[in-house]
């Protein structure tokens, strides 16, 4: 009696038998392991190339990397995006909270605002801001339409930076509050009907209820936004302002070495970039508790359960021997 199809008898050197006699004949996937050998060469071309083109000049990056001048644009590139993001992401809650507010007159300035930062490009605002003082040479705090009791200088108060955290802070906050908006109204209201009928107070229904779930929806398009806003950051280089990119530009403009500079801002683009994506996998991690009774493993936790596996595997009993 012969075999079924797809099914052959095992052979005595590779495996053994079950209690049919029979096993099930592995799947073979020439074509997968032909692509992943291709893959590989491009990779091993892709990695020769870097390690020995002289065009690459590793050693002026590795002069620059670590620079003085570099280091301190780089702190600048970072208070930028973190005012940037602390300023917009707070603007925002107050346009989503206007947009879904029952006030028709906050509805709608919530709306134009929204739209208009929306349509006018970053660069535009930017510049708008830096040159403030051609529109208003002089500003005051007092009563509208009536008396100023306070006044001051417009050049002297808005800086060249200063106009970059405005610019970029009110940019971000258009596109923060429609995320805001988007992960709240995500959130199923017969949930909140159920609080409310159970008399639950509106503040906790929010922190308890909405602002969990919400902030699960929330929180991959607002990593996204701090992401786009720490590399377009590099846009206020047209400012003039001392950020990563404008100091590599000032760099490679006086010694000619464009292109190990260039990788010197790419570097530190792609570490930070890596930083922030880790951060962000922490923080939906923590939100994911009440969408899972098992948390997934953490990079470092599969790690350490691999190790223990193959620790394991390395030290078990040899087939036929009794315990």
């Amino acid at each position: 009696m012969s075999a079924p199809t797809g099914i052959r008898p095992a052979p005595a050197s590779t495996a053994e038998p079950d209690d049919a006699g029979l096993v099930v004949a592995p799947a073979r996937h020439p074509l997968r392991w032909l692509v992943a050998a291709l893959a590989l060469v491009l990779v091993a071309q892709f990695v020769h190339g870097l390690a020995t083109n002289p065009g690459w000049d590793w050693a002026t990056f590795a002069r620059y990397f670590t620079a003085q001048s570099v280091l301190s644009a780089l702190v600048v590139t970072i208070e930028l995006t973190v005012w940037g993001t602390v300023l917009g992401f707070g603007l925002g809650v107050l346009l989503a909270v206007g947009r879904l507010s029952r006030n028709p007159v906050l509805q709608v300035i919530s709306w134009v605002y929204i739209w208009a930062f929306r349509s006018i490009p970053l660069i535009v605002q930017l510049l708008f801001w830096f040159n403030i003082a051609y529109l208003y040479r002089t500003l005051s705090l007092g009563v509208p339409f009536g008396p100023s009791f306070f006044e001051f200088e417009v050049t002297g108060v808005i800086s060249g930076f200063t106009a970059a955290v405005i610019g970029l802070a009110l940019h971000q906050a258009a596109y923060s509050a429609e995320i805001i908006r988007a992960g709240i109204i995500s959130v199923d209201h017969g949930q909140i009907e159920a609080a409310q009928a159970l008399g639950i107070p509106r503040r906790r229904q929010f922190f308890k209820i909405v602002l969990p779930q919400a902030m699960r929806s929330i929180l991959p398009n607002a990593a996204n936004e701090v992401i786009s806003l720490f590399k377009g950051t590099s846009i206020v280089s047209t400012m003039a302002i001392a950020e990563l990119f404008y100091q590599v530009q000032v760099v490679f403009g006086r010694n000619g070495r464009v292109v190990p500079l260039l990788m010197v801002a790419t570097v530190w683009y792609i570490v930070l970039t890596t930083a922030l994506s880790i951060v962000q996998y922490y923080v939906e991690r923590h939100y994911a508790r009440g969408s899972s009774r098992v948390l997934p493993l953490t990079p470092w936790q599969k790690t350490v359960a691999k190790f223990r596996e193959i620790r394991d595997s390395g030290i078990a009993a040899p087939r036929g021997a009794t315990r």
